[in-house]
């Protein structure tokens, strides 16, 4: 008879970290429905007074402020000696090790291998997606804020932002804000899926831990440079 898994709980996520997540989360949710309102305009009210639309656009603005701090923000904490949620996890591509991992994962996400990948904080191939993420993020800041400083020439967001009038034509950066926004909803939709299917296989309290901070894992972390963690997330010694 064999014995039972023992598992190790790990604090993979400080609390700036779900901070950031659910600020993003609730910004990008925010983008996405005044952004449709803002393509397809809704008329309603009993006056011009009611101003509708430009609500719409304010609390659009509103949300891209907030997103691009979230995203600044969380990208300074990453500068963190974090075992989960520093810099260094979001260049698994750069290793063989790393790179190893994400054929695994790969794998594993087309059903060639029903054997669950081993991983405590981002998993090797949702990091790089976060990575191509973020490349988007920064795209519908440089579009966004452009579209909306064409209403003062002279100032000093419309003198910042040159490049992207000499680049690209307003409806092209329109068209990319727009392919933009689909292109983060496909992968909001298989974020969630990932997250549901690796909450079941692994039953390491993948959903919960970014609530709670912590995640359960029955397996001993070594990162691909032989380095360990303990239940804080933190460095602990290197293995030779």
């Amino acid at each position: 008879m064999s014995e039972p898994l023992v598992f190790k709980r790990y604090y993979v996520w400080q609390l700036p970290v779900r901070i950031c997540h659910w600020s993003s989360a609730l910004s990008v949710l925010l983008l996405a429905i005044t952004g449709f309102l803002i393509g397809n305009p809704v008329f309603a009210g009993s006056s011009p007074e009611s101003f509708l639309m430009g609500w719409v656009r304010f609390i659009h603005f509103v949300a891209g402020y907030a997103l691009i701090i979230s995203v600044i923000a969380r990208l300074l904490w990453s500068l963190n000696d974090h075992c989960f949620s520093g810099w260094r996890e979001y260049f698994p591509f750069l290793t063989r090790e790393g790179r190893k991992e994400m054929l695994v994962m790969l794998k594993f996400y087309f059903f060639i291998d029903r054997k669950t990948p081993d991983s405590v904080g981002h998993n090797p191939l949702a990091v790089t997606a976060y990575v191509g993420l973020f490349l988007i993020f920064f795209g519908m800041f440089a579009t966004g804020f452009a579209l909306y400083a064409e209403h003062a020439p002279g100032g000093t967001m419309y003198a910042m932002l040159k490049p992207a009038y000499l680049l690209m034509s307003t409806q092209i950066m329109r068209q990319y804000h727009h392919i933009g926004m689909w292109l983060i909803i496909c992968f909001v939709i298989n974020h969630i899926y990932s997250v549901w299917l690796l909450d079941i296989k692994e039953k390491g309290g993948e959903i919960t831990s970014i609530f709670s901070g912590y995640k359960y894992t029955s397996k001993v972390h070594v990162f691909s440079d032989g380095k360990e963690c303990d239940e804080n997330g933190c460095f602990i010694k290197v293995k030779k």
